[in-house]
């Protein structure tokens, strides 16, 4: 993943969280877990729900790993 897309994925992850009530500073992610989240996005925009706006499987991969 091109370094400036891996910005901007993770920016839009952490908008995500900061929707779902966490803070900059409470943001559960380690390294392995944003790289792991930024993969499942990709994987998903490429999938079958290819035609799914970017953001809504940002907050459908989101939602999922809050809930687990």
């Amino acid at each position: 993943m091109a370094r400036l897309e891996e910005k901007w994925l993770r920016k839009l992850v952490r908008n995500c969280f900061l929707q779902y009530g966490y803070d900059n500073d409470s943001l559960p992610l380690k390294e392995q877990e944003w790289k792991q989240l930024c993969a499942k996005i990709l994987a998903k925009k490429t999938s079958d729900d290819g035609d799914m706006d970017l953001y809504e499987i940002v907050h459908d991969v989101i939602y999922d790993y809050i809930t687990k």
